[in-house]
């Protein structure tokens, strides 16, 4: 079974220092847990018509919260940095963001 791009980047991180690496063509993503870097890539490629060089993910553990005398876990997900090469475009949705 094969997966689809949309299906691989689930939505964009936008955060100070996510903005920080876009100005630099890094792009923070987060991505389906059963995803590769392989799969990554091609998908941001496909995507967002760009070529990337470089993809770094991280598994993000979920967090302890508190309501009044429960307490539970957030979910666990993954995050992808994503790298363009020099001569790539940006990504536009970011640019708005800048």
């Amino acid at each position: 079974m094969s997966k689809f791009a949309q299906d691989i980047v689930l939505r964009p991180i936008i955060t100070e220092r996510s903005m920080q690496g876009a100005a630099v063509k890094k792009y923070t993503f987060a991505v389906a847990d059963g995803a590769n870097k392989a799969e990554i890539a091609k998908a941001v490629a496909e995507l967002f018509k760009v070529q990337v060089k470089k993809v770094n993910t991280i598994s993000v553990k979920g967090h302890l919260r508190r309501y009044g005398r429960y307490e539970g876990y957030t979910s666990a997900w993954k995050k992808a940095i994503v790298t363009l090469t020099e001569d790539s475009k940006t990504i536009e949705f970011f640019d708005g963001m800048m």
